[in-house]
């Protein structure tokens, strides 16, 4: 939830894309079924288990790249699936880059994990980037987002009964269900 409002930016040879983080999701530790880190420690998923502050970046069913903020200290596998943008800088690029005309709601762009990483030129390149010092980092902008709703998890088949997924109420970009627990 501290990762919304704060802005992933990613700098390329392109140009500077930026968005606001609207939409994101919480993958904790080994014993989350549906965490990259439940069979144990892989190659694959080596960078969950820390540094804290990097990225991990994974192809998605063979298409699309998805990023992450790991988020625990060294040792303690977790991260944050950043699913959702508001698009705020390069929206231009980012239309390019998603092949879409100029006329495209903005909050279309970066609507969904996938998009959001064509959008920005995110790929696997990317993994174990440092999210601070790196062309690809996450800033405070001073943005402070008021009303967050929380749910379950999206897009996978365990692990949904865990409401991890927390999103701005009523924002355009935000992906998938809006189910609110109560």
């Amino acid at each position: 939830m501290d990762l919304l409002g704060k802005v992933l930016v990613r700098r390329t040879s392109a140009g500077v894309t930026a968005g606001m983080i609207v939409e994101a999701e919480a993958y904790i530790g080994e014993d989350d079924p549906a965490c990259h880190a439940a069979p144990g420690l892989t190659a694959r998923n080596a960078p969950l288990y820390g540094p804290p502050g990097r990225a991990y970046v994974y192809l998605n069913y063979g298409i699309h790249h998805l990023v992450n903020a790991v988020t625990e200290a060294e040792g303690n596998p977790a991260a944050v699936l950043i699913r959702a943008l508001e698009p705020l800088d390069g929206i231009a690029l980012m239309q390019r880059r998603r092949g879409r005309r100029a006329g495209m709601a903005a909050s279309d762009l970066c609507r969904g994990p996938g998009n959001l990483s064509r959008a920005l030129g995110i790929a696997l390149t990317d993994n174990r980037l440092d999210l601070v010092t790196s062309p690809l980092t996450i800033q405070d902008w001073g943005v402070t987002i008021d009303d967050v709703s929380r749910g379950p998890r999206i897009g996978i088949r365990v692990g949904t009964d865990r409401p991890w997924r927390f999103w701005a109420t009523g924002h355009p970009a935000v992906s998938g269900s809006r189910q609110v627990l109560r």
